[in-house]
């Protein structure tokens, strides 16, 4: 769904405010075929099966799906059986879990949207539940699972201190915990060794980072590197004999590159892999054999660089067998010789598979959202375009299947992040707004990772003024190009892209016709006074990316650059949603931004949902939504609309 705001220090993410067919798809309908109007419900509805997981012998599949309109946890065994339901969650969608051991899984869940994850063990049948962090308003996650130790694993939370995470060795079996490194206050992240020990530490103090190494589990822990946030070291994987350090870095390069490091010195040995147009996203390597296999990076799509001959053959044969849509390896057993192989495309949402490593069988294992017609989607094209001080802007445009690309009705979709960046593959989103007739444009706008420290930069202190230009410059290509009605451009955001709507109608308001704010920031200040304790670290650093309110003139600045404060410009028809319990957008910033309209008398058809955080992830939640919108914009840009309840007219003051 919408893209959540952000941050990214020094290569340690911060959890801030803000992821088939074994033929090729065939091409989109022709105008003489135009598709069938889509139900809402196919787009959002649970997937009918999900992030599948080998475990670790190769023997069972575990994976999500539906139980009482919940995704929960399942497990089957490959020779043949009955699936098992091991979890039994009737309130919110369990979204992610872990194989541990043969015999265990871990899995994280919160309460309404908080974010608040608590840790429960389980085993394969569903028996011996165990709850690993019984504590309210404690937000907990994996670190590690061992290779050579699977029942012990490392997590990490913040029950002692809110503001930063400790790390544990819990035993999944009885629930004991041991703790093994105490946050001084400024640990933003932990690497472990192919042995499953704490080698390396990111600190940060929000603007200043450093990469701390020991050479074994019983040293302390001594700085070997100290960038400024805007270069970054992002540690991937030690080398196999434990000795070196993979990582991607930009230090001395405009592009991350994939490097191998001496983590006792920080010194760069030498560069595997760079391009010359993006950043490097990562490594991939293979455990049972020990080596570092290859890199992944993305331009217009997603590629893969190989270092190693019997990886690339795998590939292969993999992408002659499935041809027409991307193929990645989602998993294996511990001794590689069971593959579990994902594909997906822009007009599916994909399947799963498993291969056969000796016999190079490959055996279909679930289509994701099988009622969806791959013929019936549109086609998501890469596009670029020149911003108007001449920067490069790259981005996607699906058009409406069927449909001449010519005066339509556009939306504008700007991702979350900002600091993250869309991708080519299937967006229901994108996909739902197509079938209503739509052209969608979404946008890399300055600031979109992956294109290099320099454009990233470029985002700094910009929001709601070059950023927002990229989006305004991105609309009005589209009407040059003849693709867009003037008269029929909307937008849609969720997160930042939520801040980057109600900047369009604010700052620009003889664009849009029609836009929709999707838990977006209205008040810059505001915004900045209500950060979950866990982004304390990333508070200087998100002054230096955004604007400090503590420094006058910089206040000024981001009082300029909030909606809210501009809220009299607005004439465009404009929707609201929003989550009770979003910790990272509160719900504030939709309250503002709604009270000041209504205050003068515009009608602003207003979502809340008081059983979600910082987006909708139930599904009744998301069909109201989604259903509110394909209304919203119908009426104001002429879209189509099935028939069915109007949800619009209970959403109004």
């Amino acid at each position: 769904m919408h893209r959540s705001l952000r941050f990214t220090a020094a290569g340690a993410a911060l959890s801030a405010l803000l992821a088939g067919c074994a033929a090729e798809p065939p091409p989109p309908v022709t105008k003489a075929e135009t598709a069938p109007l889509v139900d809402v419900k196919d787009f959002f509805k649970n997937p009918q099966s999900a992030g599948y997981q080998l475990s670790p012998n190769g023997e069972y599949l575990a994976y999500l799906a539906p139980w009482n309109n919940r995704l929960n946890v399942w497990v089957k065994q490959i020779a043949g059986g009955e699936p098992v339901r091991i979890t039994h969650d009737e309130a919110r969608d369990i979204r992610s879990f872990n194989w541990t051991t043969d015999d265990r899984l871990v899995y994280g869940q919160d309460l309404a949207g908080d974010e608040n994850f608590k840790l429960f063990s389980v085993k394969r049948d569903g028996s011996g539940l165990i709850n690993l962090t019984p504590w309210d308003k404690v937000k907990a996650d994996v670190v590690d699972v061992p290779r050579n130790d699977r029942r012990h694993i490392l997590i990490e939370h913040n029950h002692r201190n809110p503001k930063v995470f400790d790390v544990f060795r819990v035993d999944v079996e009885t629930g004991k915990s041991t703790l093994l490194i105490k946050n001084p206050g400024d640990v933003s992240g932990y690497v472990t060794d192919h042995d499953g020990v704490i080698r390396i530490e990111t600190v940060t103090d929000g603007v200043n980072a450093k990469l701390l190494y020991r050479p074994d589990g019983k040293s302390k822990f001594k700085t070997v590197i100290t960038t400024n946030f805007r270069e970054s070291v992002s540690p991937q994987l030690f080398t196999f004999d434990n000795k070196n350090l993979i990582a991607t870095s930009n230090i001395g390069r405009d592009k991350q590159a994939l490097v191998e490091l001496d983590p006792a010195t920080g010194k760069e040995l030498k560069v595997l892999y760079e391009n010359p147009e993006v950043d490097v996203d990562g490594a991939i390597s293979s455990e049972a054999r020990k080596k570092l296999t290859g890199v992944v990076y993305e331009t217009d799509k997603q590629h893969y660089v190989f270092f190693d001959a019997t990886r690339e053959a795998l590939q292969k044969d993999l992408e002659a067998k499935l041809p027409g849509v991307n193929v990645s390896v989602a998993g294996t057993d511990l001794d590689e010789k069971v593959w579990l192989i994902k594909t997906w495309g822009d007009r599916t949402r994909g399947d799963y598979y498993l291969y056969d490593g000796a016999t190079q069988k490959l055996d279909h294992v679930a289509s994701v959202a099988p009622w969806l017609d791959p013929k019936q989607m549109a086609e998501m094209t890469p596009i670029s375009y020149q911003a108007r001080d001449g920067l490069t802007i790259h981005g996607y445009l699906t058009l409406p299947a069927g449909e001449a690309p010519k005066n339509l009705p556009l939306i504008v979709n700007p991702h979350g992040g900002p600091w993250v960046r869309d991708s080519w593959g299937f967006d229901p989103e994108v996909q739902f707004l197509a079938n209503r007739g739509y052209a969608v444009l979404q946008v890399n706008y300055r600031g979109s990772t992956g294109y290099g420290r320099k454009f990233w930069e470029a985002s700094f202190g910009q929001w709601g003024r070059t950023m927002q230009d990229d989006l305004t410059d991105g609309a009005n290509e589209m009407v040059k190009r003849g693709i867009a009605d003037p008269k029929r451009l909307g937008i849609y955001g969720g997160s930042y892209g939520g801040y980057a709507t109600l900047a369009g109608v604010t700052f620009t308001p003889d664009l849009y016709a029609a836009a929709v704010d999707y838990v977006g920031v209205a008040n810059l200040l505001t915004f900045m006074n209500t950060l979950p304790p866990y982004w304390e670290q990333g508070r200087k650093m998100l002054y230096e990316m955004v604007g400090n309110p503590e420094d006058p003139a910089q206040k000024a600045r981001l009082t300029a650059e909030s909606p809210i404060f501009s809220a009299d410009k607005i004439k465009t028809p404009l929707l609201v949603a929003q989550g009770l319990h979003d910790p990272r957008v509160n719900k504030n910033e939709s309250d503002q931004m709604v009270k000041a309209l209504r205050a003068r008398g515009v009608d602003v058809p207003y979502m809340v949902k008081d059983n979600e955080g910082h987006g909708f992830h139930n599904e009744e939640n998301r069909f109201d939504f989604y259903r509110a919108m394909e209304q919203f914009f119908g009426q104001h840009l002429g879209g189509r609309v099935a028939p069915g309840q109007d949800v619009l007219a209970g959403l109004k003051n």
